[in-house]
């Protein structure tokens, strides 16, 4: 089993779910985020005063899959997601030892 997790702009969240949905996967989780990477942040005017953003929002999407849908599931983020600024965001994929569902105590890809 590999763990996903995907940073992407707020604004792409449902195209990356519909193309995830289209992959065949369904449970994910979401969560909103804020940080920067290389453009570290940007500047912005507020009534004649500049000021740094350097904490940028976005959305990190979690799922943890079996190995064999991992491509699939990194091309369809990765097309949902882009929109070739800075800023795109990143895909890292983890390996992991277990799953266990807690409500039946399923053990491995069942959990999943």
């Amino acid at each position: 089993m590999k763990k996903i997790e995907a940073i992407i702009k707020p604004f792409k969240l449902d195209e990356v779910k519909e193309a995830l949905h289209e992959v065949g996967l369904q449970g994910l989780t979401v969560t909103e985020a804020k940080g920067f990477g290389r453009q570290k942040g940007h500047t912005e005017l507020y009534r004649g005063a500049e000021y740094v953003v350097d904490f940028l929002p976005k959305v990190k999407i979690e799922l943890v899959i079996e190995d064999n849908l991992v491509e699939r599931a990194v091309e369809a983020i990765q097309q949902a997601a882009h929109t070739g600024r800075i800023g795109d965001g990143k895909i890292f994929i983890s390996t992991v030892e277990e799953a266990i569902r807690i409500r039946t105590g399923e053990r491995g890809s069942d959990a999943i």
